[in-house]
């Protein structure tokens, strides 16, 4: 196996897995997401393995400890190599880091769908499947500045962001927030570099509700007067809810999110949350699985979204208050297309 002499057992300890088979018995693929908690992924392992019962493959899913785990993720492609997979699906948690574990899958015949968070740069894995996370971004910040209208201009905006290894879906959300707000961004790839005196700052949540909690206590203490709230993920969302409910606040600030989970548009349901932007991540899945299947019987290669360096799987924005200009669902929409 080229470039890749030995993997030692204890890489297939390190995760939990079902179903590795040997290549004889058909086409085996895997799928490694972050964490096997968050409902975003949940769904999407259900995507993949319905995709995979249907088309009759072997899946084997892998997914970190935390969001950041990225020494299980690499155990996890390693694992995926020596089973003799046709192909990877995986969400990475550092699109940096996971390159060259990537890479040398990729140069022992495997194919390799990012779903969701692109790598960077994108061409390390063969495609990926995501929502455009930029899109995603602007749609709630030119939402949350319609809404606001004139106390646009005085906002005080606390960021939620994922963690410190600024993945790509964490930098294309925020930054394309702050572009949707209206506000200049001085480098894409980057995040809190901004200088907008509307800016209290950024703290991370990890993308889980404890996170978006302590986070937001933390921005609160740095300015108790924040009225605009964007979060990485409604889970995060939901905590920063419940330290601005401690604090009084949770009747005059607005929060603005990203995922589309049924229990955050619940929560626009509820008036938890103001606007989140819908993504789909068992379809991301399901057509991960579609396209090892075209690669192990033909050899070809999904094809990304024209004008797009990616295959675009849709966002929706879903609020209960809509402004003009700014197609929406409302929530009974939504809660008709979410997910987890």
């Amino acid at each position: 196996m080229k470039k890749f002499a030995t993997v030692s057992a204890l890489a297939f300890a390190a995760m939990g897995f079902a179903g590795v088979a040997n290549a004889a018995d058909g086409i085996s693929a895997c799928l490694i997401t972050k964490t096997d908690t968050n409902p975003f992924f949940v769904k999407m392992k259900e995507g993949a393995t319905e995709a995979a019962n249907a088309a009759g493959v072997n899946l084997s899913t892998y997914a970190g400890k935390i969001d950041g785990d990225v020494e299980s993720q690499i155990a996890a492609v390693e694992s995926c190599v020596a089973s003799g997979a046709k192909g990877i699906l995986i969400t990475p948690s550092d699109s940096r880091a996971l390159a060259p574990v990537v890479t040398m899958a990729r140069e022992n015949g495997l194919l390799v769908i990012a779903l969701d968070t692109p790598f960077e740069p994108t061409d390390v894995a063969d495609a990926t499947f995501a929502t455009d996370n930029f899109k995603a971004g602007v749609l709630i910040g030119e939402w949350a500045k319609a809404k606001m209208g004139a106390d646009a201009a005085n906002a005080k905006i606390a960021l939620l962001d994922l963690n410190a290894s600024e993945v790509s879906v964490d930098y294309l959300r925020d930054n394309g927030f702050l572009q949707g707000f209206g506000i200049d961004i001085k480098d894409p790839t980057d995040i809190g570099d901004e200088d907008d005196p509307r800016i209290v700052g950024n703290d991370v949540t990890n993308g889980n509700e404890e996170g978006g909690r302590t986070a937001m206590e933390n921005l609160l203490q740095i300015d108790p007067g924040v009225n605009l709230v964007y979060t990485i993920n409604e889970p995060a969302a939901a905590g920063a809810y419940e330290a601005l409910k401690a604090a009084g606040r949770e009747k005059d600030v607005l929060i603005v999110s990203v995922d589309g989970g049924c229990p955050g548009v619940q929560n626009i349901a509820e008036g938890v949350i103001g606007a989140t932007s819908m993504q789909f991540p068992l379809l991301m899945a399901s057509k991960g699985i579609d396209a090892i299947v075209d690669w192990a019987n033909n050899g070809t290669k999904p094809a990304n979204t024209p004008g797009l360096d990616f295959f675009n799987t849709g966002v929706e924005l879903i609020t209960d208050q809509p402004v003009d200009g700014i197609p929406s669902l409302s929530s009974e929409e939504g809660l008709k297309k979410c997910w987890g």
